[in-house]
């Protein structure tokens, strides 16, 4: 165990986790939302520091990433855990693992083991990412120190619910994030025990602050794929930023929605579609391989100059540049 950061003290033992936007007040010997911070004594302990449950080696476009670092590999880690309850996790098996079991599993590694492994295999990033980072924040943030001193970018693949004093405290060392925007407030409530304000000024912050941020948007039949919900994630985006890619994405059927069919690629098309017409520079449809919603087009000139079928990319944009007109495409493409 770790004592954990971003909490304060309250009356008597109880403890208040300002982690992220959920603000728990957890008393002695309880756990937060996320069950992997526990208040001991009125001391609040990570239970996951370094008890890595998944490393893998993923191209960056599965994160997904398609303006950053392209066609690299990324170092992927992640503990069990999560401060949402989605119905739809794909990976439901360790994000919502300590909520019904006691034990932590995982696989005792070090921050510098981490970094360390990222270097052997020619990594470019290390992704905090499978679960819900902020609720390994303390080991995120101590990798994610040393390896931006070792010339190693970070990565986030969250939920964007982190504390405003947490997302402060880690950007200086965070690369990219890709946030997921899942619906409008009653789809955060009822889908996921959750609110949107705190997602969108996670977006708008992480943006505002240098991030290189890309948004995810899963879309589920029924649940979130109304124009009127699309249109007002469209609409936020451009509020922040049009060159942010938008990956609109299909949904299958898992976990606790079982009853709802894989989404129509037709949607897909329709999402993308309207976030284009409404003027963002860049959407993509995910999940479907070989539809052609995947490759990356020069908003001024309309030539292809990223191709993707599933992760296999050919890339012509030369020093961030259309190679046909010398548009600027945003992104990160060192």
């Amino acid at each position: 165990m770790k004592e954990a950061m971003f909490y304060g003290k309250r009356d008597g033992l109880k403890v208040k986790c300002i982690l992220c936007a959920h603000n728990c007040i957890i008393p002695e010997g309880k756990k937060g939302i996320c069950s992997v911070r526990e208040n001991r004594n009125g001391i609040l302990y990570s239970l996951v520091y370094g008890k890595l449950i998944s490393m893998n080696i993923d191209p960056i476009e599965k994160k997904p990433l398609f303006h950053f670092c392209p066609e690299s590999t990324s170092f992927s880690i992640s503990t069990v855990g999560c401060n949402f309850k989605c119905k739809h996790c794909q990976n439901y098996d360790i994000a919502q693992y300590p909520k019904t079991h006691d034990k932590i599993p995982g696989e005792d590694v070090t921050p510098e083991k981490v970094v360390h492994a990222a270097e052997k295999a020619g990594c470019k990033s290390i992704s905090y990412t499978y679960t819900e980072p902020t609720v390994f924040f303390e080991f995120a943030y101590d990798c994610a120190r040393i390896a931006h001193q070792r010339g190693i970018k970070n990565v986030f693949v969250s939920n964007g619910y982190t504390g405003t004093e947490a997302a402060k405290k880690i950007i200086p060392y965070i690369d990219g994030n890709n946030i997921d925007l899942k619906g409008d407030d009653q789809f955060y409530k009822k889908v996921c025990g959750a609110r949107l304000k705190p997602v969108l000024d996670t977006i708008r912050l992480m943006k505002e602050s240098g991030v290189w941020v890309e948004i995810t948007t899963l879309i589920i039949p029924s649940y979130n794929d109304s124009d009127e919900v699309l249109q007002d994630i469209i609409e936020f985006i451009l509020s922040v930023d049009p060159a942010i890619p938008w990956h609109v994405t299909q949904f299958y059927p898992t976990y606790e929605i079982l009853d709802k069919p894989r989404t129509p690629v037709e949607t897909l098309r329709r999402a993308r579609d309207m976030g284009l017409k409404a003027g963002l520079k860049y959407v993509y449809e995910g999940n479907v391989p070989g539809e052609g919603g995947e490759n990356t087009y020069c908003p001024d000139c309309g030539e292809l100059l990223i191709e993707r079928i599933g992760y296999n990319t050919s890339n012509k944009i030369k020093n961030g540049t259309c190679f046909k007109c010398s548009a600027k495409i945003e992104g990160v493409w060192g």
